[in-house]
């Protein structure tokens, strides 16, 4: 580990430099940081997503990484506006711990809009970038950047991301460094869930459950209680009717509830990512 004029690094040859870094193709010589250093010896999850997020995806990106950092799991993202910032958002209202890898040098701060964010991060987490101090951000360190993001993860999740989203550079890199990459699927009619969608098809892991990444890396949970105390009431009305019938269809569902089937569908969605129930072969079940 080295410190030069008050900015510090580390490179391949300090003990300090991330391990699952060292194996990556072309893996950074320099890594300027400032924050906690020792959360690169921790396991790691990436939540990264579009800058242009939807509502939907605000809220996921959020659930994911709250519930990953209350899990004991960092949170890697990319300090971009959009998913990533409420990915580390997420993190630091799980009372957890979050890294941001930098297109820029660490001294910048891009966009300017994440003042706050980054000044939170630096309380409980850790700013990455492999470019030295003052290096302004352009076009070409953005997805030079997202190798190290998904090489410092064991797992990968993309929230949204249209066609020509960042985040699947960051998908790409993950799958070519033998990592899992997980999508959230979306509506077919919003161009923000094509990316993810695509993913999916291509033969990425759907994120049924938040959960699942956790399951997948072997990582005990508890009971989540909480969800279910935190329901809205429409989210309740629809759950509580699942519960009591035991497995149900959309349309039995909106018969129940007095819902339409659409506004169903829209409610099991997110009691699915909520991980508080499934739906297979057309049944929505209780998750167990």
């Amino acid at each position: 580990m080295t410190r030069k004029s008050e900015v510090a690094f580390v490179t391949p040859r300090d003990e300090s430099y991330p391990a699952l870094l060292r194996n990556i193709e072309n893996p950074p010589k320099k890594l300027y940081y400032e924050g906690e250093l020792s959360l690169l010896s921790r396991p790691a999850v990436a939540v990264v997503g579009a800058r242009k997020a939807t509502e939907y995806g605000r809220w996921a990106a959020i659930s994911i990484a709250k519930r990953y950092a209350e899990c004991g799991l960092v949170v890697v993202s990319g300090m971009a506006a959009g998913i990533d910032t409420f990915a580390h958002t997420g993190a630091l209202e799980g009372n957890g711990s979050t890294v941001a890898v930098l297109g820029c040098g660490i001294d910048i701060c891009y966009p300017r809009s994440n003042l706050r964010l980054r000044e939170s991060i630096l309380q409980n987490g850790l700013i990455l970038s492999e470019y030295p101090p003052e290096t302004q951000p352009t076009r070409f360190t953005f997805p030079a950047r997202n190798r190290i993001i998904s090489g410092l993860s064991l797992a990968t999740v993309i929230v949204e991301a249209g066609l020509s989203s960042g985040s699947l550079i960051t998908a790409e890199w993950a799958a070519k460094q033998g990592r899992e990459v997980y999508a959230v699927p979306g509506n077919i009619n919003r161009q923000v869930s094509i990316g993810c969608n695509k993913l999916i098809y291509d033969g990425a892991r759907p994120l049924v459950f938040i959960d699942d990444v956790l399951t997948d890396l072997g990582i005990k949970t508890e009971a989540r209680r909480e969800d279910v105390r935190g329901l809205s009431e429409e989210e309740r009305i629809a759950f509580d009717a699942i519960r009591d019938n035991g497995e149900l269809n959309v349309d039995d569902l909106a018969l129940l509830t007095g819902n339409s089937v659409q506004k169903s569908a829209a409610l099991v969605t997110i009691l699915e990512i909520k991980g508080l129930v499934g739906y297979y072969s057309g049944k929505i079940l209780i998750a167990k």
